[in-house]
């Protein structure tokens, strides 16, 4: 027994040897504090546990049993050794599909091409982009003027698993409109394993969705300088662009509209550039320059309203401002001015006078009747309706000398140097032969169509007064009224004019007055005149150069007249 008890201690020690070499070499390799309780599929011993040593058999084959240091000599509950186990390597047979990712990428490429105008870009992102996908964003910009592009991106939302919104704002610059503001919407969605824009043309803008379309429209629009009394513009063709320059200016309107609505969604503004009203009215200026359309020759048709003096219409292709500003002889439709000045004189109008055909001013010259005419003894308001020169030369000779004719026709009716729109003029005679001259609208005797019609409105009105073309500018003159009995009397020797005179065959309407006047011009043919009113509006025609004033200018009158 003695012999053997060492060899069991070597024994002994030399198992304890075995198992600890092999717990540390089968034992798994520490996989820090945090990894244990989620990776490991077995519980392995802590680090700090105590050893314990295997317990010597009493004899050979019996079980080792381990035995803490620390536990109790009474017997316990046996402990099986901790076997380590392996986690399994292979994946199991079937996983889930892969996900796309995010679309947000997708979507921040997209709106970083479009602003570059990258269309070809646009397209490697969209998922079955149409085959003119880039040519219809050329055509969009092209064909709406779109000079630029803005885009804010709003926030991503995912109403499904697979699809994907993203609202923007939008701001295009078109030329000649501005900005123009937009909002739509790109959606999104998974196509072959990966996000793709799902393109339709309303991502474009939202009027073409279901067909429909954007259009640009330009169109001419009037935008003049100077506006009629009703406040808008001026006829086509009002032959009055001397007076108000810029009428036929234009600006281009341009609208964006959506089809086949017609909605507005932008559209130009006028020009800044102010509108000045007139005193002209629209309808008046267009039967104005409409009786002026045949007139084949330079020509003007001034038209006054009676109460006011403001001027109603002026049409004009004399050039320079001829109807206001021209200085012409005005033949005998001077006689109104004459004919007032004998009335003040003590003439009346049934008063007897001679008409022949021809008169000589004592040690003077002699005057003659158109076309030689005779018409003998008459009353005054005949021989002016028949505009005998020989009665106003013999009547003037006897009644006018002293400066008289010239009075009248500067004090009473505006023949005088003086602020304002009209021009006209008379000079103090030299002689009588000047004189008999200036009482028939010749010699020192000038007018324009507007100094004319102010002759005629103050016949209408029993007032002369100076004419505006703005709405309560000041005339330059005071108003001169004519005495009562001596209009009166006008009125009816002009409505003999009309109704059995000079003008008989003109074809003017019922209620109209005036003179007619032929003036002869050196080197050249009369100009033909026509003055006159009826109803409120007082008017004088002039055709330069024209002929006989009851065969040309009195029929443009009544063109005018019958046209309102």
């Amino acid at each position: 027994m003695r012999n053997r008890w060492p060899l069991a201690m070597v024994t002994v020690v030399a198992v304890i040897v075995f198992f600890g070499v092999y717990m540390l070499v089968a034992a798994p390799e520490p996989q820090g504090p945090s990894s244990h309780a989620a990776d490991d599929p077995a519980p392995t011993l802590a680090a700090s546990s105590p050893a314990v040593p295997p317990a010597v058999p009493s004899s050979p084959g019996d079980p080792v049993v381990a035995v803490p240091s620390s536990f109790p000599s009474t017997p316990g509950p046996q402990v099986q050794p901790v076997v380590p186990t392996t986690v399994p390597t292979t994946q199991p047979a079937t996983q889930p599909a892969a996900q796309p990712g995010d679309p947000g990428p997708v979507a921040e490429r997209y709106f970083a091409a479009w602003r570059l105008s990258d269309f070809t870009g646009m397209a490697a992102l969209v998922a079955d982009p149409p085959p003119d996908f880039a040519d219809r964003h050329r055509r969009f910009a092209s064909e709406l003027r779109i000079a630029s592009v803005s885009l804010s991106p709003g926030p991503l939302s995912r109403p499904g698993a697979d699809t994907a919104e993203v609202p923007f704002q939008g701001v295009r610059q078109v030329t000649g409109l501005g900005a123009w503001p937009f909002s739509s919407m790109l959606r999104l969605g998974v196509r072959g394993g990966a996000w793709k824009v799902l393109w339709s043309p309303e991502t474009l803008h939202p009027a073409l969705k279901d067909g429909g379309g954007l259009r640009l429209e330009e169109t001419k629009v009037k935008r003049p300088g100077a506006l009629t009394r009703e406040g808008e513009p001026f006829p086509s063709g009002s032959k009055a662009g001397d007076y108000f320059p810029g009428l036929d200016a234009t600006f281009t309107e341009m609208k964006l509209k959506e089809q086949p609505s017609g909605k507005v969604l932008l559209a130009s503004q006028p020009p800044s550039t102010p509108q000045a009203q007139t005193t002209i009215s629209r309808p008046v200026q267009e039967a104005a320059a409409r009786a002026l359309d045949g007139a084949g020759r330079p020509a003007a048709l001034v038209v006054v309203d009676v109460p006011s003096g403001e001027v109603r219409a002026v049409a004009d292709t004399l050039g320079g401002k001829g109807a206001f500003n021209g200085l012409y002889p005005p033949g005998s439709a001077f006689k109104v001015v004459t004919a007032a000045a004998l009335l003040r004189s003590g003439l009346a109008p049934d008063t007897q006078v001679a008409c022949p055909a021809a008169y000589t001013i004592p040690n003077a010259r002699r005057f003659t009747n158109d076309g030689g005419a005779d018409h003998g003894a008459v009353s005054l308001t005949t021989a002016f309706a028949l505009s005998c020169n020989t009665t106003f030369a013999q009547q003037a000779y006897e009644r006018l000398r002293d400066d008289r004719l010239r009075a009248e026709a500067a004090d009473r009716f505006g023949f005088r140097e003086k602020a304002g729109l009209s021009s006209c003029r008379i000079s103090p005679p030299q002689d009588m032969n000047e004189l008999g001259a200036d009482a028939i609208g010749q010699n020192s005797v000038r007018a324009s169509p507007l100094c004319m019609a102010e002759v005629a409105a103050a016949v209408a009105r029993g007032t002369w007064r100076q004419s505006v073309i703005t709405p309560g500018a000041d005339p330059g003159s005071p108003p001169v009224p004519l005495d009562e009995g001596v209009a009166a009397s006008l009125r009816a020797m002009m409505e003999a004019v009309v109704t059995q005179g000079t003008a008989a065959q003109a074809g003017l309407p019922p209620g109209t007055a005036g003179k007619t006047g032929t003036a002869e011009v050196s080197g050249g043919a009369a100009h033909a005149w026509f003055v006159g009113y009826r109803g409120d509006l007082a008017f004088a025609v002039l055709v330069q150069n024209g002929g006989v004033g009851g065969r040309v200018a009195a029929p443009i009158a009544a063109r005018f007249l019958k046209t309102l």
